[in-house]
């Protein structure tokens, strides 16, 4: 109980944002930890019973973060730690091919280089994220 009341204490203002608590239906969360998250305003929905495989997309992608990023990483504080996250979504989100989307990123439709060409027609530039840990690859006009 006392984690979950430094959680809500700790993301403060950004809580407003937020309306549900997805979680599992562990144990070691009880009614107690649930009320911390109500009295904020938030609805906290339960996993189904009986299905251990219903968190796989949300621990696919903390796996991928951790994988491509964290390990690779030394964290020193809070700020850091959300600084390099926020880096992590923007590659994510924005550049990294999803097989989902034909190996295209999420924003192609906003990048007219993001479908494939002929590699030997145009020069391609690397940019370093997160200090050479992410590399990113664009080609040049």
């Amino acid at each position: 109980m006392q984690q979950a009341r430094n959680l809500a204490a700790d993301l403060g203002m950004r809580m407003e944002s937020l309306r549900f608590l997805p979680r599992n239906r562990d144990g070691k969360y009880g009614a107690a930890c649930d009320a911390v998250f109500e009295a904020r305003g938030l609805d906290v929905v339960k996993s189904v019973p009986r299905a251990p495989r219903i968190n796989a997309h949300g621990e696919r992608i903390s796996g991928s973060i951790r994988r491509e990023a964290l390990d690779h990483a030394l964290i020193v504080n809070g700020a850091h730690a959300r600084q390099v996250l926020a880096a992590c979504q923007r590659h994510y989100n924005a550049h990294r091919p999803h097989q989902a989307r034909q190996q295209l990123p999420p924003d192609a439709k906003e990048r007219p280089d993001a479908t494939v060409h002929d590699l030997n027609a145009r020069r391609v530039l690397r940019t370093q994220i997160l200090g050479g840990v992410i590399s990113e690859y664009r080609y040049i006009a």
